[in-house]
């Protein structure tokens, strides 16, 4: 955590650190300010079909879904935002920040290349798919749950980092059997890394930043196992 911190006060860093999270955001924006009343209506109009069989009497339900249409929008809106932000990052600054990480922090690490192109985007998509769906399924606890249901955000946004960024932060470095090793013995350290790094999202001014911080973490970390992982097994065969 304090090497992605100084790394992400280093000028070259500064000046795409911010860019992941705008650039989500000018995306999102732009497409509510363009399809908001189309979005409203689609969900008020599904909404309203679901309560078809029910009978309300004098109450008028349409009104209430218009509400619970736009405030349903707002919580689709905020994973959408994450999740592109975190793409972007992952596929745009992620090689560039590995280059820097390692030359700095990790100049006498192999390269292995146990990753590949086809392969981490692979990754990608099965992150991100698996991050959306699963926030979909959890809409319904913030009807059962209340606020206490703002903790799913913060753990749906942990795993997707640790399973967006581990493999990126790897794929040069480390080989296919390395990776697979790292996966599976370090599960805890990267979901605990996931839960720091996803709070971030959460905080105003400091999630512009989140993105890019989130990938120099788990540079940091991954590279750091991989390095001792190697020495502990020269010091096994020696």
């Amino acid at each position: 955590m304090i090497g992605a911190a100084r790394n992400l006060l280093s000028a070259k860093v500064l000046a795409i650190a911010a860019l992941p999270m705008l650039s989500a955001l000018v995306l999102w924006a732009g497409l509510a300010g363009w399809f908001w009343n189309g979005w409203v209506e689609a969900v008020r109009s599904a909404l309203v079909g679901m309560t078809d069989f029910l009978d309300f009497g004098w109450f008028d339900v349409s009104e209430l879904a218009g509400a619970a249409a736009k405030g349903l929008l707002v919580l689709l809106l905020l994973p959408a935002v994450l999740a592109t932000a975190s793409l972007i990052a992952a596929v745009l600054a992620m090689p560039m920040l590995v280059g820097l990480v390692s030359r700095r922090d990790f100049p006498r690490l192999d390269r292995r290349q146990g990753g590949s192109l086809l392969a981490g985007l692979w990754n990608a998509c099965a992150a991100l798919g698996a991050f959306l769906a699963l926030w979909l399924l959890s809409l319904p606890l913030w009807l059962i749950a209340g606020p206490f249901a703002a903790i799913v955000p913060w753990l749906l946004s942990a795993h997707l980092n640790q399973r967006l960024f581990r493999y990126d932060a790897l794929s040069e470095h480390a080989s296919a059997e390395e990776m697979r090793c790292l996966f599976q013995t370090r599960v805890g350290g990267l979901f605990v890394l996931g839960l720091v790094t996803g709070a971030l999202y959460f905080v105003p001014f400091v999630n512009l930043f989140a993105p890019t911080f989130s990938a120099l973490a788990f540079i940091h970390y991954c590279l750091a196992e991989l390095q001792r992982l190697r020495v502990c097994g020269q010091g096994a065969v020696s």
